[in-house]
């Protein structure tokens, strides 16, 4: 098949890249360059800023697609111009939305395509909610054949999956086990989580292009293992060769104190991590028959971190992060003595 990615190098875009190649497709990406050098020498790189219209539409030309997939696209104003660029010039065109949308808190805990949506802490979640809503108009009324992908916490080889952390990403986290000191973990640590590794995620993404029955059809795509945040940062201090030393803080406290030193932990952590997330994916395997995730968190994880320790250029100091943490000991060993 021929095939555009939009983004193309991101955490997900990047692994679906390669499996794209690795299937035999004829790959096509739009990007602005700047992080291409993980992907595939089979690519054909057109760059550019999809959010130039104009320019892009000069750019593609006449050319059509079998499938377009749009991994940047997070407001409606934007699925509006992918729908003017490639309504006609596509057999299939590929939201790629988010879990995060689902009803916080959830009614049931186990998430299905079916279950509400409706997130008031995270404006991502809601605008992800009216692109869904705009394409579908789309879907309805003009035939656009739009296929909604909603991945949930999906992580590859450059960052480690943390629930809390600062704005330079995890690699501080690592830092503070390796250093002996303690990392906050939101609630008591035994709700449970979802983490997919990008390379399953690929393939099931792989499973629904040109897959007919997937027009019109919202799919999550995330692995069947559910594990507690306690056991996540034990399994990576584990692989560290430490021992974890959580700070345990309610999501509340956590958003509260991140607000009164810059961070907005409002939309990821209220608004996703702080509450449980087990996935029902019946629906993707009746759709992409044998698919199976087969990357453990401890397996995946395990080889994240050896990358991110063997490559430097993945570490990023984060002060401000550490002063952070070092201010919710403070308040902790208060609030100990206090009870005391």
């Amino acid at each position: 098949m021929k095939i555009l990615l939009i983004g193309g190098s991101g955490t997900i875009s990047t692994s679906v890249s390669k499996e794209m190649i690795k299937q035999g497709h004829d790959l096509y990406v739009i990007n602005r360059g700047s992080r291409n050098e993980d992907l595939p020498p089979e690519t054909h790189f057109m760059v550019g800023d999809i959010s130039q219209e104009a320019v892009i539409a000069k750019m593609i030309g006449g050319m059509t697609f079998d499938v377009v997939a749009d991994f940047i696209a997070f407001e409606t104003r934007e699925v509006e111009r992918d729908f003017r660029l490639f309504q006609g010039r596509t057999s299939q065109y590929v939201f790629i939305s988010s879990a995060s949308i689902y009803q916080k808190p959830l009614n049931n805990y186990l998430v299905t395509e079916s279950t509400p949506r409706l997130n008031p802490y995270w404006q991502y979640s809601r605008n992800k909610i009216a692109c869904e809503d705009a394409l579908m108009i789309h879907y309805r009324q003009d035939r656009f054949p739009v296929t909604i992908v909603r991945p949930s916490h999906t992580y590859d080889n450059r960052s480690v999956p943390m629930a809390v952390h600062g704005n330079n990403g995890t690699y501080s986290v690592l830092k503070r086990m390796l250093n002996g000191k303690s990392v906050p973990i939101h609630g008591d640590g035994c709700s449970l989580w979802t983490f997919t590794h990008a390379s399953d995620f690929a393939r099931g993404f792989a499973g629904l292009l040109g897959n007919p029955q997937a027009i019109g059809e919202a799919v999550q795509i995330t692995s069947d293992q559910s594990i507690t945040w306690n056991m996540a940062y034990d399994i990576i201090a584990d692989v560290l060769g430490v021992k974890c030393k959580p700070l345990y803080m309610t999501s509340e406290m956590l958003a509260l104190q991140g607000k009164m030193m810059g961070y907005d932990f409002n939309g990821s952590l209220l608004g996703d991590k702080s509450h449980s997330a087990v996935f029902d994916n019946r629906k993707l395997k009746r759709l992409v028959p044998g698919f199976a995730a087969t990357c453990r968190f401890e397996n995946g994880v395990a080889d994240t971190i050896r990358n991110v320790i063997e490559h430097p250029e993945l570490q990023f100091a984060d002060s401000d992060f550490e002063h952070f943490c070092d201010h919710l000991d403070k308040i902790t060993d208060q609030m100990s003595n206090n009870i005391i």
